[in-house]
């Protein structure tokens, strides 16, 4: 038998690029080292300190997998509030676009059960390691732990930011270390923070108070000293949020431990080779400033499914090519945002940039039509 696809790498991206080829009606395998569990009580058990904010575009085609998770574990974002480290300050709404959310925050847990189920529903098989990858023009390899050979007309790297499938693919990778990490804990508020999603930029470092339901945030602290903060006491670690975050939502009490993450923009130098193709944080990492890591690898599997639909072969060159280029533009205008944000609140050796980036805060708040444009761009529509 020769599959279709063998999608390596069983996160969120690449399990729904899984689902969405299974759909239609491909020979699809995965391989995943570690399958998460799908059982609903050991889900249950707290809240994940992994979360994302889902656009609705990507809303939109989890659904479409039947892969969303119960709302009773998402919270739709009503409003975003973006303050500067100099009085500038820049709201978002819903409602001025006439939707009825901006964005929606799921834990990483239940998006993946969620993906997960449909993979056992749709009785796409699983392997569990692999040794080596060789391609030809005709097909390509996957040589397992066991010595078993899988054959393909192409394998799909959804293997993270490590990538293994992109290393045995012989593609360099340009990395740019931003010298921060991001810090990620949760915990429970004071007071109701409505659904609304805040950010500070202070002091060159960013921090963002996500919502969940139930008086819950997760927040993510963009530092360049993480130690100040994962070697704090839960309740020490705590206040520090709470004074970080002006008190907005009153006092924080910790509901799960801290842990951090370095953050680097890698850009491969090709995200296609021969019988190859990278998606997710594979072909493309990005600040989380902006949050839009996770939705960039949605959108690679939502085109790649769009462009395959009626493909006689998965990996053929020019399909390959076809995507490749389709999905340079938004990537790379992604990556260039949340850089150019960083550097912009990030460096002061420039007397006049603490008035340049407060001030055109404010002058983009009051331009009600660039910050809707802004806003539809943010959501994917």
């Amino acid at each position: 038998m020769i599959y279709d696809t063998l999608i390596i790498g069983g996160g969120l991206v690449g399990a729904a690029m899984a689902v969405a080829l299974k759909q239609q009606q491909r020979r699809v395998a995965l391989l995943e080292i570690r399958p998460p569990t799908t059982d609903a009580e050991r889900l249950e058990k707290g809240w994940d300190a992994r979360i994302y904010a889902i656009s609705p575009v990507n809303r939109q085609f989890l659904q479409s997998l039947h892969a969303w998770p119960s709302e009773s574990r998402i919270q739709p974002v009503a409003r975003m509030d973006v303050r500067g480290d100099g009085g500038g300050r820049i709201e978002f709404a819903a409602a001025d676009i006439q939707a009825d959310r901006l964005t929606s925050i799921a834990e990483n847990r239940w998006l993946l059960a969620a993906l997960w189920r449909q993979i056992e529903v749709l009785e796409i098989p699983v392997f569990t390691e692999a040794a080596a990858i060789h391609t030809d023009v005709e097909a390509a390899t996957l040589t397992l732990a066991n010595g078993e050979t899988l054959k393909t007309r192409l394998i799909i790297g959804a293997d993270g930011a490590n990538s293994w499938v992109r290393a045995q693919a012989g593609i360099t990778v340009q990395e740019n270390a931003y010298g921060h990490h991001g810090v990620v804990a949760n915990f429970h508020t004071e007071k109701s923070h409505h659904g609304t999603a805040y950010q500070w930029f202070k002091h060159g470092e960013v921090l963002a108070y996500l919502p969940l339901p139930d008086h819950k945030i997760s927040i993510v602290w963009s530092t360049a000293a993480p130690e100040k903060l994962t070697a704090l006491a839960p309740d020490d670690l705590a206040a520090a949020v709470t004074a970080q975050g002006e008190g907005m939502l009153g006092r924080l009490s910790p509901l799960s431990p801290a842990f951090a993450f370095e953050l680097i923009l890698r850009r491969p130098a090709t995200t296609v080779a021969q019988r190859i193709m990278l998606i997710g944080d594979a072909a493309h990492t990005i600040h989380p400033l902006a949050g839009q890591g996770v939705n960039l690898g949605f959108g690679d599997a939502i085109e790649f499914a769009r462009l395959s639909q009626n493909a006689a072969d998965l990996g053929a060159h020019q399909l390959l090519k076809r995507y490749a280029q389709n999905r340079l533009e938004p990537v790379r205008t992604m990556q260039l945002g949340c850089d150019g944000l960083f550097h912009l609140f990030g460096e002061n050796h420039l007397p006049a940039l603490p008035w340049l980036r407060n001030n055109g805060l404010n002058w983009v708040n009051a331009a009600a039509p660039l910050k809707q444009r802004l806003i539809k761009h943010a959501m994917g529509l």
